[in-house]
């Protein structure tokens, strides 16, 4: 082939590929950055107690306006019998931000709406962690911090739980708040929490379903005081199945029949710790820390 066609061979090809360079322009391209929120939560049983994540949601919405809010449960027991019982779907943490992910957000925020760094949220920020830097999916997953955290959260959340006491409960009678506990180290935040409290309250007490303190170890205090009343109230998000039977139903062990048993009169107050707004301020301001990170 004479040099005269190489060259026009040569420059018809040049002229092919400035022609088809936008359609291969996009394939390396960067996409902008679409983000979410995720809030993660244990979940609950109990339809009526879940009425209090609606008030979180909507302040979150107009905390960072104009964000995809999503939510997952972080238990599975709970996600299977809303499932099967209510017919109601809730994702996993995992399975959330995979459709996430799929649906082109690449920076997501999760806000752990848990008490305490347990078990629930280590699980939580080991989700986040494997799906972080996915190609072509979740480049920044960022994790709230759960309500108690640091020594300012123990400080603002021994604040928040007081404003859920009733008006009526008066000075010289007892304040219990039941956490769930856990077998976790993240359990000292409870006798911490009560800590805060007695700065502010002496007759504000803190137990555990399962972990410490125990029921036994708050009546020993509430007897060696001569307390005679108590109001007890959920330290867990949403007033589910811990509340309703455990700490206020009929059954011998509950916490409202043993306190009674005892001589202390108990007041039991079903409202989850989600639905005090002083509490949701808290968890707010962790997702607010959260999501801007995510531009780091």
């Amino acid at each position: 082939m004479k040099l005269r066609s190489w060259c026009r061979l040569l420059v018809t090809a040049c002229c092919l590929l400035c022609v088809a360079a936008p359609a291969f322009a996009g394939h390396g391209a960067a996409h902008p950055d679409k983000k979410a929120i995720l809030l993660a939560t244990f979940g609950s049983t109990v339809p009526e107690a879940r009425v209090p994540y609606e008030a979180l949601e909507r302040e979150v919405r107009a905390a960072i306006p104009g964000v995809e809010v999503r939510w997952a449960y972080t238990a599975r027991m709970v996600r299977d019998i809303v499932a099967s019982e209510q017919n109601l779907q809730v994702d996993s943490p995992a399975v959330a931000l995979g459709r996430l992910g799929d649906e082109g957000f690449n920076r997501v925020a999760v806000q752990s709406l848990h008490m305490i760094p347990g078990f629930e949220y280590l699980g939580l920020l080991h989700t986040a962690e494997r799906f972080e830097g996915m190609p072509k999916n979740i480049k920044q997953v960022e994790v709230g911090k759960p309500l108690m955290y640091t020594a300012e959260d123990m400080k603002n959340v021994a604040d928040a739980v007081m404003t859920a006491v009733p008006a009526e409960r008066t000075a010289g009678e007892a304040v219990v708040f039941m956490g769930h506990g856990t077998g976790h180290s993240a359990n000292a935040f409870y006798p911490a929490l009560q800590y805060y409290l007695w700065q502010k309250d002496a007759n504000a007490f803190v137990g555990t379903v399962e972990g410490s303190p125990e029921i036994d170890d708050v009546l020993a205090m509430l007897k060696k005081k001569g307390i005679k009343k108590a109001y007890l109230l959920p330290l867990m998000s949403v007033a589910g199945d811990h509340t309703v039977n455990d700490m206020a139903g009929d059954e011998p062990d509950s916490w409202k029949s043993v306190f009674a048993a005892h001589g202390i009169t108990p007041v039991p107050v079903v409202k989850g710790m989600a639905a005090v707004p002083a509490i949701r301020a808290i968890w707010v301001e962790h997702l607010k820390e959260a999501y801007n990170r995510l531009d780091d």
